[in-house]
C-alpha cells in the first residue's frame, strides 16, 4: 500500500506565517531625519525676499544727498507657499476584519499601507513636484536660476570642481551649508572620486539625529535620495540627474527649506470615518496638509547635468 503523498499531507497541515508585513516597496531618503517642519495657520504662509537694498552713497562736507543714488528704497518680493492635502481612505469589510486578523490586522495594515503612501508621496513631490494638480512645488522647481551650476551642454561626469561650484553658490547662512543631496548612482560616484584622491579615507561620516550616518563631504553631509531622478535631458545626454544643496530653516522662517503642516492638524493625521452607508464596511481616513517653503532664496542651488 502506498504511502501518504506529500501533496495529502499538506492539507492536514499549516504554513509557518510571519506576523506583520515585510516592506518590499522601499525608497532610501534619510534626508527625512533632518528635514524640520512649520507648523502654520490658514490656507499659505507669506513671506518676504530681499529684492533690493535700499540707496547709499559716498558724501563729503556739502555733498547734494537729492538724487537717487542716496534716496531710494529697499524693495522686496513676496512669495506665497500654500498648503495642500495627500489623502485616503482604508476600507475593511467587516467579517475580514472579524475573522482574519489573527495573525496580522487587516485595519491595521491597511491604515499603515496608506500612510506610508503619504510619506512617500510627500517626499517623491518634495522633489519633483510641479505645483500644478495640488502637488507641492518641489525642490527641482523652487531652485532659481541664478542658483543653478551647469555641468556642460550635453552634461559633464561628476567632478570635485562642479561639486565646490555648487557649494560656493549656497551662501544663505553666510556660506553654511547643511545637506547635499543626490540620487546612489552619483553617491557613487562622488565616493570613486574621493577613493582616487590617493590615501584618502571614504570613512568621514556625520552622525545624524536618529543615530544614522552619512558620508560627510567637506564637514557636509551628502544624503542619499532615490527620487532624485537619473534620466533628465540635458542637450543630446538623456540619462542626467542633478545634485542639491542647501540650508535648512532654524525655525526663524528665515533660511533655507521647511516642510509646512497645519498648526492645529500637524502631520499624518489618522480619523474614524465610521461605517459605509450601503456595505459592512469600516471607513478610516488617513491624511496630510502639507505643503514646502523655500524662505531664502539663497538657501538652495542645484547643479544639473551629472551623467555619470
Amino acid at each position: 500500500m502506498a504511502s501518504v503523498t506529500l501533496a495529502e499531507s499538506a492539507k492536514l497541515s499549516q504554513d509557518m506565517l510571519v506576523a506583520g508585513i515585510i516592506e518590499n516597496i522601499i525608497t532610501v531618503n534619510p534626508f527625512y531625519d533632518i528635514l524640520p517642519f512649520q507648523n502654520i495657520e490658514g490656507n499659505s504662509l507669506a513671506y518676504n525676499r530681499e529684492n533690493a537694498l535700499g540707496a547709499a552713497g559716498w558724501a563729503t562736507v556739502g555733498t547734494d544727498i537729492s538724487g537717487s543714488g542716496y534716496k531710494a528704497a529697499a524693495t522686496f518680493t513676496q512669495v506665497t507657499s500654500s498648503l495642500t492635502k495627500l489623502i485616503g481612505d482604508a476600507e475593511v469589510d467587516g467579517l475580514i476584519q472579524a475573522t482574519r486578523s489573527n495573525i496580522t490586522d487587516q485595519k491595521a495594515a491597511q491604515i499603515a499601507s496608506k500612510a506610508k503612501s503619504i510619506g512617500r508621496q510627500y517626499a517623491d513631490k518634495m522633489i519633483n513636484g510641479t505645483g500644478s494638480s495640488n502637488e507641492v512645488d518641489g525642490l527641482l522647481n523652487l531652485a532659481s536660476a541664478g542658483q543653478t551650476v551647469d555641468a556642460g551642454t550635453n552634461g559633464a561626469a561628476l567632478s570635485f570642481a562642479l561639486l565646490d561650484e555648487l557649494i560656493d553658490s549656497v551662501v544663505d547662512k553666510d556660506g553654511q551649508v547643511d545637506y547635499l543631496m543626490m540620487n546612489a548612482r552619483t553617491l557613487r560616484s562622488l565616493k570613486t572620486l574621493l577613493r582616487g584622491l590617493g590615501g584618502a579615507s571614504i570613512a568621514e561620516t556625520l552622525e545624524l539625529p536618529s543615530g544614522r550616518k552619512v558620508l560627510d563631504y567637506e564637514g557636509i553631509p551628502v544624503f542619499r535620495n532615490d527620487y532624485i531622478p537619473v534620466d533628465q535631458s540635458q542637450g543630446t545626454s538623456s540619462t542626467c540627474t542633478t545634485i542639491l544643496a542647501g540650508t535648512l530653516d532654524d525655525g526663524s522662517m528665515q533660511h533655507g527649506i521647511a516642510g509646512l503642516t497645519a498648526r492645529n492638524n500637524a502631520g499624518i493625521n489618522i480619523e474614524e470615518v465610521g461605517v459605509a452607508e450601503g456595505k459592512d464596511e469600516t471607513i478610516t481616513r488617513v491624511k496630510f496638509y502639507n505643503g514646502l517653503a523655500l524662505f531664502s532664496d539663497k538657501g538652495l542651488s542645484i547643479l544639473k547635468g551629472i551623467n555619470n
